[in-house]
């Protein structure tokens, strides 16, 4: 059977670890050849996993706009097009923090990895989609960035920019055959969730009329629906993964 996304390019920021890992690994199943951003080295080596033929580890700062460049316009020049970008890379911050506490640096930390990267891949694969008139863009946000988390202004702030930003990037390119959505998990169990304090998970996790996480098996599935070609009459939106806790 064909595959869904056989000879077609894609880039997963933040792809060594969790949601990213999982999204990383379901397109190359579904035979995409998979560019794989991480800062961890170490970690992207563990990534292949069998998929060595499909997955291409790269380590980069994706905070860093001429090394996004570079690498993007790297893979260009070898695939010839992009045809999906997943950003899946991010950090909570300092977290169980009231607002008026909050440390700048750490803040600005936040947004440049969870807003900025994210503004800096989009805006270089957009000019290949544009070409090849074909495109699919996903956003890894959160339900903070719907509701807001207390204790994690950072955090559920740049979530927020993300998603605003999804839906003005979803109406500049409506016609052109690029789609831009964006995913909010609620508490999914990976590795940013663990190092989170138990407090600040019992209190996400609370609010779940499912009681329960979500899987990576679930991130995963879910993404693999947004960027296919299957997705072709849905941009600009905001995708439901909290078990029931967001329901608009």
């Amino acid at each position: 059977m064909a595959k869904k996304l056989a000879n077609q390019t894609a880039i997963v920021t933040g792809a060594a670890s969790g949601i990213g890992k999982a999204i990383a690994n379901k397109l190359s199943e579904e035979g995409a050849t998979v560019y794989a951003f991480d800062l961890n080295e170490r970690l992207l080596r563990n990534l292949l996993n069998g998929h060595a033929n499909h997955v291409t580890p790269v380590t980069i700062d994706v905070t860093q706009e001429q090394q996004v460049k570079k690498e993007i316009q790297k893979i260009i020049n070898k695939e010839r097009k992009v045809d999906i970008l997943v950003n899946c890379v991010g950090i909570t911050g300092i977290t169980n923090t009231k607002s008026h506490l909050v440390d700048e640096e750490n803040l600005r930390l936040v947004f440049d990895v969870n807003f900025m990267s994210c503004f800096y891949t989009s805006k270089a694969v957009v000019p290949t989609m544009l070409e090849n008139r074909y495109g699919r863009i996903l956003h890894l946000a959160s339900i903070a960035g719907k509701e807001g988390n207390a204790g994690m202004l950072a955090y559920s702030a740049s979530k927020a920019a993300l998603i605003g930003m999804t839906k003005v990037q979803g109406s500049e390119y409506a016609e052109t055959g690029i789609t831009v959505n964006a995913m909010a998990p609620a508490v999914i169990r990976t590795p940013l969730v663990d190092n989170m304090p138990d407090e600040q998970v019992k209190y996400m996790t609370d609010k779940i009329p499912m009681k329960r996480c979500g899987t990576l098996d679930e991130a995963a599935n879910l993404a693999m629906y947004i960027v296919s070609p299957e997705n072709s009459f849905t941009t600009g939106f905001t995708f439901d993964l909290s078990g029931g806790r967001a329901r608009y």
